[in-house]
């Protein structure tokens, strides 16, 4: 069968959404069907080749267009040159790195007309889109990567009788976030144009009946699929001169780093730990340097500068080597997380996580016993947490076996795969009854 994905891309950082479908669509290719990937707003930022996408693929609904459509009616009967132009994909990066293209709080409006898609204002943008799937054939089926894209389902089967797959992955901080003339409306209407879909699945059951409950929908409307990576490259940490922590996401306040940087000083200065290390990697855009330049001023005056090691903006590469460095993971989000592709990560490195009891992360807890949930809610309880397994070195050397066949067993691209097949099997059944 053939699946075409539609894939919002984030520019310049990498992206847990980006990742799952780049994963899903290559183990679908090498398992023999056709999958293929279609970057949305911004250039996709994949840690690692993709098969399904092709070099002259373009980026559809590409952001400086739709911006421009949005506000200047003009821009809609643009010429094909100028919008191209406007299309190249460093041209988007550099632009979303200086105005914060997928900031919720200034795209109330795009957001809005996106979950429409019903009127004139990207009409142009539907045609291109309809035009290069009709060029390259019609999927089997076509996932939308986030229910930001609902408004794609009722559009899309106006123009062929195909099955439509929507997944969930972290909506609610994004429309929590718009202006208020915005958020209701665009929660109205995602919900509505949710039921245009043929299947919906969240990542973890806790995200998806939260979901079910703000969308007002039944229980059970939302399927759960777990996000799945690939483990090769992953490996066991080395022996390490002293112990250290790791945080691995975008280094910003709602994923956490404010309270796991305080909890570093309170174990370095309160709790009589003199040697483990901190270290932090993930994305940074321009809107997070003032936040992490804070930080590093208060663990400059805790005297723990030369103790905490900074890796933004890394690699594949780059990733596997850090994980390869730590004792310890954790990443203290501060809102409803729907999955937490980077707690995988690491226990598929054998590094066992300590992460807030709340969202997806009891399940993937539960699931491979790699590690612990704790209440979070101040620095004194995670740094207490942090002590108390520190101190143990069996217990965390079984914790991190335990993830890694947890993670084998439940969380690899295969089995992210096998179950995403039996999904789409499942779609095109019922649609031939």
């Amino acid at each position: 069968m053939k699946i075409t994905f539609l894939t919002p891309g984030t520019g310049s950082y990498y992206c847990g959404a980006c990742m799952r479908d780049n994963a899903l669509a290559n183990a679908l290719i090498q398992a023999g069907h056709e999958a293929e990937l279609l970057p949305m707003y911004l250039p996709l930022m994949l840690d690692e080749a993709s098969q399904g996408m092709e070099n002259e693929t373009p980026i559809f609904f590409g952001g400086i267009n739709i911006f421009l459509q949005q506000k200047f009616s003009m821009f809609r009967h643009s010429p094909a040159w100028m919008d191209r132009a406007l299309n190249r994909p460093n041209l988007l990066r550099s632009a979303a790195k200086r105005s914060h293209m997928t900031s919720a709080r200034t795209h109330g409006a795009m957001c809005l007309e996106m979950l429409k898609l019903d009127g004139d204002v990207f009409e142009k943008e539907l045609k291109k889109l309809y035009s290069w799937i009709n060029d390259t054939g019609v999927p089997d089926v076509l996932c939308l990567s986030t229910a930001l894209q609902a408004g794609f389902a009722r559009e899309v089967k106006k123009q062929w009788d195909i099955p439509i797959l929507l997944c969930f992955q972290g909506e609610d901080s994004f429309l929590d976030s718009l202006p208020d003339e915005y958020r209701d409306d665009c929660w109205q209407l995602m919900s509505d144009r949710c039921r245009d879909a043929d299947a919906m699945l969240a990542p973890s059951n806790s995200y998806g009946r939260m979901m079910e409950e703000r969308m007002g929908l039944g229980s059970g409307s939302i399927a759960v699929h777990p996000n799945g990576i690939n483990l090769d490259g992953y490996s066991a940490p080395r022996k390490l001169d002293s112990p250290a922590i790791g945080f691995l996401a975008r280094m910003c306040e709602v994923k956490g780093l404010g309270l796991l940087v305080d909890a570093f000083i309170h174990l370095r200065t309160n709790l009589g730990d003199a040697s483990t290390r901190l270290k932090i990697a993930g994305a940074v855009t321009l809107g997070d340097v003032a936040f992490i330049d804070k930080l590093k001023a208060k663990l400059s005056t805790a005297g723990l500068t030369d103790s905490v090691d900074w890796h933004p903006n890394i690699s594949r590469d780059e990733k596997l080597k850090f994980l390869n460095e730590l004792s310890l993971f954790s990443v203290p989000v501060q809102y409803e997380e729907a999955f937490g592709l980077y707690a995988i990560e690491a226990m598929a490195a054998s590094v066992p996580i300590v992460q807030p009891d709340h969202s997806a992360f009891p399940e993937l807890v539960e699931a491979t016993g790699g590690g612990i949930c704790v209440p979070i809610e101040t620095a004194v309880d995670l740094a207490g947490a942090w002590n108390e397994l520190l101190r143990s070195p069996e217990r965390l050397k079984e914790m991190g076996e335990r993830g890694r066949l947890g993670v084998e067993k439940r969380f690899s691209m295969e089995a992210m795969k096998d179950s995403f097949i039996d999904v789409m099997e499942s779609l095109l059944q019922s649609k031939n009854v």
